[in-house]
C-alpha cells in the first residue's frame, strides 16, 4: 500500500492550525464555588453566542489530564466550554489540599452553571454537563436535580454501587434533590468527618495505601499526572464519601434524570466504575437516553481510539441535543 505523504502532511497541518486557533480561544478564568472558594480553569470561547458545556474531572485528577482534548473537540463543534479543577485540587483554591468532598463538588457544579448563565456569549437555555468517572456520577446527580441542565454526558461514570437493590428510589432521590437544591451551609461539609490519607495509586516510594489498586489506574495516573502543567499529586483524603444522610449515590438519581437527555459512555472492562453496574443504571434511566460502549478498561476514553470514539459520541450527542 502506498502512503500519500502529501495527504498526511495536509491533515497534520490542518490539525496544527486548528490547535493554534483553539489555543487562541482559550483563556484562564476563575469563579466562586458554593462557599466562596475560588475555582480556576479554562474558558473555551465560542465564535458567537452559543450553547455551553461545564466539565470537571474525576477522582483526584486535574484538568491537564486529557480534559483539554475533550474541550477542544466540543469548542470546535461550536460550543462554549468551561473546564475547571475541583476545590482543593490543581489550580483551584480550597483547604485542606488534596481533599475530595463529593457534595462540595456537586454544589460547585451548580456554581459552574451559574457562571455560564451570567455570560453574554452563552445561551442559558442550552447548558450541558460532562463528567467523567467520579465526576460522571456527580453530573448524573446534578442533571437529575437541576432543570437548567439540558443534556448530560456521564463518561465511564460512577453510576451506582455493586450489590445495591435500587428498586423504587423516589423517596431517596427526593431527599437528595432537596439537599442539592438547598442553599448549602459550609458547616455541612464537616458532618461525616475525614478518612485517609491514601495514595491515589501505588507508586514506588509512596508508603500510603493506594485507594485505586488496579494496575491500569497506576499506569494512567502516573503517566497523565506527569503531563506538562499538571499539578496532580498522589495523595488524597476523603470527606463525606458514601456515608451520611442523604447518601452520595448516583444510582439513586439516574432514574430521575429524564426528561433531560442522557449519554452514558461505558468501558467494557471497567474495574473502577464497574461495567455491569453502569449497564444496570442505564437500564433504569428514562428516555431520552443513549449508550456508547467503548472496548477496554476505565481509562481507554482518555487517549487513542477510545478517546476518538468517546469524544465523537459526546460531541454528536451535544450537537443533537443543544444545537
Amino acid at each position: 500500500m502506498e502512503l500519500d505523504l502529501g495527504a498526511t502532511i495536509s491533515v497534520d497541518l490542518e490539525r496544527s492550525v486548528e490547535k493554534r486557533v483553539l489555543a487562541g480561544m482559550r483563556s484562564d478564568i476563575e469563579f466562586e464555588g458554593f462557599d466562596g472558594t475560588t475555582l480556576r480553569g479554562w474558558w473555551y470561547a465560542p465564535p458567537e453566542p452559543s450553547a455551553a458545556i461545564a466539565m470537571a474531572h474525576g477522582f483526584s485528577a486535574v484538568k491537564e489530564m486529557a480534559l483539554d482534548a475533550y474541550a477542544e473537540r466540543f469548542c470546535a463543534a461550536g460550543f462554549g466550554v468551561l473546564v475547571y479543577d475541583h476545590r482543593n485540587l490543581g489550580a483551584s483554591d480550597g483547604e485542606p489540599r488534596q481533599e475530595i468532598d463529593p457534595w462540595g463538588q456537586v454544589w460547585d457544579f451548580r456554581r459552574a452553571l451559574d457562571w455560564l448563565e451570567g455570560r453574554a456569549d452563552v445561551d442559558p437555555e442550552r447548558l450541558g454537563l460532562w463528567g467523567s468517572s467520579f465526576s460522571g456520577g456527580e453530573a448524573i446527580i446534578v442533571a437529575a436535580c437541576d432543570e437548567r441542565v439540558r443534556a448530560v454526558v456521564a463518561n465511564v461514570p460512577l453510576a451506582g454501587f455493586p450489590g445495591v437493590e435500587y428498586g423504587d428510589t423516589s423517596a431517596e432521590f427526593a431527599a437528595i434533590r432537596d439537599w442539592v437544591l438547598a442553599k448549602p451551609d459550609p458547616a455541612d461539609r464537616d458532618r461525616e468527618g475525614v478518612v485517609g490519607p491514601f495514595a491515589v495509586v501505588e507508586e514506588a516510594g509512596n508508603d500510603l495505601v493506594p485507594y485505586l489498586p488496579q494496575a491500569e489506574s497506576a499506569e494512567w495516573f502516573l503517566r497523565f499526572g506527569a503531563r506538562p502543567g499538571s499539578t496532580w499529586q498522589n495523595k488524597v483524603t476523603l470527606r463525606n464519601v458514601f456515608a451520611g444522610s442523604p447518601p452520595f449515590d448516583p444510582g439513586l438519581c439516574i432514574a430521575h434524570v429524564a426528561p433531560t437527555p442522557l449519554l452514558l459512555v461505558v468501558a467494557s472492562e471497567d474495574r473502577l466504575a464497574a461495567t455491569e453496574v453502569a449497564f444496570d443504571a442505564f437500564a433504569r434511566a428514562g428516555e431520552p437516553k443513549q449508550l456508547e460502549t467503548i472496548a477496554g478498561h476505565h481509562f481507554v476514553p482518555y487517549e487513542g481510539a477510545g478517546f476518538e470514539a468517546a469524544s465523537r459520541a459526546a460531541c454528536d450527542f451535544f450537537v443533537s441535543r443543544l444545537a
